[in-house]
């Protein structure tokens, strides 16, 4: 009896490691997602801003159009479509040691494979390229959080040992590392998936009553739902129940 249920619970562990992976494989992909949008985002403003001459302006119009759009996400504000701009300019730039074009495919995977709070340390602290590519793949290899990221780069950890990364290694991050964790709960990835403005009432209706159902299922049975906020005058006071509920067998 014993050996059974150590032979469940080890195969439930096992279940649990796999939605945990599961987990981080998708919001990885999310964060890659966000980050591709970005890349492509900072290409074109660069682009206008080179070839129509457009000014600094235009990035507050653009903002205000896009968080008109968009209002849920956070990742369109004048300082932020600054910071995809220089993003991009940065990898781009022969001034920080442009890479072979064979590996620019391989960057901008490791750029991209790391949250946009860690890629914004690294890109304002680093002086060039290779050492924005050392930091890169030490987060992604030691699933470094942003704070420990920056004490690293502050402490000059490149200068003391760093070299040029000529081979990539893109992974997920290890499921108990602060990488993992602040991918899973990165803010911008969580305004990305914002749902749409416009529901099908059906979509809707059905959302609504899914999680009603399950509410009053977790209460039990025999429960009946007679409204909300409801107004009770006990002496010489009121009173306003937030859920008020019937149980019909018990009356």
């Amino acid at each position: 009896m014993v050996k059974w249920k150590a032979h469940i619970q080890a195969w439930i562990e096992n279940i649990k490691a796999r939605i945990k992976h599961s987990q981080i494989k998708a919001s990885v992909n999310v964060n890659y997602e966000l980050l591709n949008l970005y890349w492509d985002i900072g290409r074109d403003i660069v682009a206008k801003q080179k070839n129509a001459k457009w000014g600094e302006a235009f990035l507050a119009t653009m903002s205000k159009d896009l968080r008109k759009t968009f209002p849920n996400m956070s990742g369109f504000s004048v300082q932020n479509l600054k910071s995809i701009r220089y993003w991009y300019k940065f990898y781009n730039s022969n001034e920080n040691g442009l890479q072979p074009v064979s590996q620019m495919e391989l960057v901008e995977k490791l750029v991209k494979s790391i949250p946009w709070g860690h890629n914004q340390r690294i890109m304002y602290k680093c002086k060039n390229i290779a050492e924005a590519l050392f930091y890169a793949q030490k987060t992604m290899d030691n699933g470094w959080s942003r704070t420990v990221l920056e004490h690293q780069i502050d402490g000059g950890l490149y200068d003391r040992q760093g070299k040029a990364i000529t081979n990539f290694q893109l992974k997920l991050p290890e499921p108990q590392s602060d990488l993992a964790e602040q991918t899973l709960k990165n803010p911008y990835n969580f305004d990305f998936l914002t749902l749409r403005e416009k529901y099908d009432e059906k979509e809707l209706e059905d959302a609504l009553i899914k999680q009603i159902t399950q509410f009053l299922l977790e209460l039990g049975t025999g429960f009946s739902y007679l409204g909300r906020q409801v107004h009770l005058h006990v002496g010489e006071s009121d009173f306003y129940m937030d859920l008020l509920f019937y149980h019909v067998s018990l009356h």
